[in-house]
């Protein structure tokens, strides 16, 4: 009877100040301790995602005396798959890693957003990044290159910050631009994530559920983001926060309250115990 129950991070677990409610802690604690496997699901990067085991109270080294979190967890929208487990060296360690050949698309958005930042993850390391992103939106080591040297290897995850754009605007330029071989989402913000065709929080999830042995009609997926919408459709029970937009409302099979009234929490209580 265990639930697979995939959680997206920012704007689920976590308003946009990175605050996590108590009652959000506790309800996802409460869940964990029912024997189901709860899986983060987010697009942030590995050196971003793991410190969100902490404040939910399962980092390895959270409680000794607990019973030990041991889960994976999907991180860049589903291109980096991670297992935490207390046995490991540094408690985690990256299992799966999908990458694409980002020159093409990148050679093609540059012509569009000749003003833009670009950067490629450098997986549990940090960013290479060509231009300039507002202070603290990435994580991890930068590493500031010339615009052609991202277009040298492979990649898992771009990122195209324009602050001058709206997210209205690169919706329209994916739109046009038909941009092949890459699978991408828009953000909150002037933000797009480009990850390799196919990838996303749902293909990656999909694996973990077939590793886990879990029935596909007890999964669990809940989300705010365009990045969070094949991951809705994929879980059974597809669960939007309030505030999310129209699109990824109306692709879930249910509402929920927003992360600043405990939404998540409402939702984690009807699982069974």
């Amino acid at each position: 009877m265990r639930w697979l129950v995939a959680l997206d991070v920012d704007g689920t677990l976590i308003d946009h100040d990175e605050v996590m409610s108590p009652v959000v802690r506790e309800a996802v604690r409460d869940v964990v301790a029912a024997g189901h496997h709860v899986v983060v699901a987010t697009g942030r990067s590995l050196d971003s995602a793991y410190p969100v085991l902490g404040w939910l109270g399962l980092a390895p080294s959270e409680d000794a005396d607990a019973k030990p979190y041991v889960s994976p967890m999907v991180c860049s929208n589903g291109a980096v798959t991670v297992q935490v487990d207390p046995a490991l060296p540094d408690g985690h360690q990256v299992s799966d890693v999908v990458t694409f050949d980002p020159a093409p698309v990148l050679r093609l958005l540059v012509q569009d957003l000749p003003t833009a930042a670009f950067a490629v993850e450098d997986v549990g390391v940090g960013f290479k990044v060509a231009g300039k992103f507002p202070e603290d939106e990435l994580t991890g080591r930068i590493t500031h290159v010339a615009f052609d040297e991202l277009l040298a290897g492979p990649a898992s995850r771009v990122v195209v910050r324009s602050p001058e754009h709206t997210p209205q605007d690169f919706l329209e330029i994916t739109s046009r631009l038909g941009m092949k071989g890459v699978n991408y989402s828009v953000g909150w913000t002037a933000w797009l994530d480009l990850a390799p065709e196919g990838v996303s929080k749902a293909s990656a999830l999909e694996v973990v559920r077939q590793r886990l042995g879990v029935d596909p009609a007890r999964t669990l997926a809940m989300g705010d983001g365009r990045n969070d919408l094949e991951m809705l459709r994929w879980a059974a029970r597809g669960v939007a926060m309030g505030q999310a937009p129209a699109e990824v409302r109306e692709a879930a099979d249910e509402v929920t309250g927003t992360v600043l009234d405990d939404g998540a929490a409402a939702v984690l209580a009807t699982l069974p115990r």
